[in-house]
């Protein structure tokens, strides 16, 4: 880096960029006795939006059931956009896969503990999360399923 630019790392906003709640068999489900199932799937994603501006979200998607009938499927996105500057390009992957997500995780954790909550039921707290392992292996997988060069 010639021009001697400092590195840039900024949060410029955190939002809830979606959250849905479906009950699809209630009252009846309500009346059960039966402990449900818990389901949560995690995902994460980053996309530019500007120069040096990045979107990087956090989804999550919670599905109670019990026996084969669905209690709740709660599915929540949560947001951030990120001003990142003048780093080195090794060192984009860490940042938009373990630095941002762990900044908008808990807002995530908090919107789908409330959002569940405020359907009338006891509020799932979602785990903590180690996102680098979760980003480490992301890569492992991916260095797995590259295609393979043979030469011969």
């Amino acid at each position: 880096m010639a021009d001697n630019q400092e590195p840039v790392f900024q949060i410029q906003r955190v939002y809830l960029k979606e959250a849905s709640l479906e009950q699809p068999n209630s009252p009846a489900i309500l009346l059960e006795q039966d402990q449900p199932s818990v389901d949560i799937q995690l995902g994460v994603e980053a996309n530019p939006v500007a120069d040096g501006v990045y979107e990087v979200c956090v989804t999550a998607t919670v599905q109670t059931k019990i026996k084969d009938k669905t209690v709740f499927l709660v599915e929540a996105k949560q947001a951030g956009i990120f001003e990142i500057r003048n780093l080195p390009q090794d060192q984009m992957g860490p940042i938009m896969g373990i630095a941002c997500p762990q900044i908008v995780y808990p807002y995530l954790r908090s919107n789908v503990a409330d959002l569940i909550q405020r359907a009338g039921f006891p509020p799932v707290h979602l785990a903590e999360i180690n996102f680098q392992a979760m980003y480490e292996q992301q890569q492992a997988q991916a260095a797995e399923d590259a295609p393979r060069i043979v030469t011969q």
